[in-house]
């Protein structure tokens, strides 16, 4: 694995944005994949111990994905994405709010804006994590949101070396 790619966490309270920006050593179409399929997306979205587990997933405008995040004793923490933008292969935005297993939001939640650009070989993914509720991005943080998106995109890292040997 290499150690020099980057990853950056920075949060602006002032903006109520937190913002993250990772490097791999990926083609964009993998990566893109990676963010927009579940059968891989279920595969690295959420940090070990814990799994991703979507109940469904309609990547188009206007489309839903509900999952929940399974804790090593079975505990679950679900979230709604709804995607409200879809830029093939450049952007996606979305909205995501913590919700219960019944579908019933947590509000407010926040604005995501990904964007993918790959240079030499390498796609960097840079994500705007928008919180209307500054109590909102002070409790992610205060969850361990830094250390939670670390451990997730190191995942994301690691599968995507596996995938890759594949093609």
């Amino acid at each position: 694995m290499k150690n020099d790619l980057l990853f950056d966490f920075s949060v602006d309270r002032t903006t109520k944005t937190a913002i993250v920006t990772r490097e791999f050593d990926a083609k964009l179409s993998l990566v893109w994949d990676a963010y927009t399929r579940q059968e891989i997306l279920d595969q690295w979205w959420a940090p070990k111990p814990w799994a991703s587990k979507t109940k469904y997933m309609n990547f188009e405008v206007g489309g839903r994905r509900f999952y929940a995040m399974v804790g090593p004793e079975g505990q679950e923490r679900w979230s709604i994405q709804t995607y409200t933008s879809i830029s093939p292969k450049t952007n996606f935005k979305m909205s995501n709010a913590f919700a219960d297993k019944d579908e019933n939001p947590e509000l407010p939640g926040s604005e995501w804006d990904f964007n993918f650009s790959e240079q030499n070989g390498k796609t960097t993914v840079s994500i705007s994590i928008y919180n209307e509720s500054l109590t909102r991005l002070e409790k992610m943080i205060e969850m361990g949101f830094k250390e939670g998106t670390a451990m997730t995109m190191k995942n994301l890292e690691e599968l995507l070396a596996t995938l890759s040997q594949r093609q």
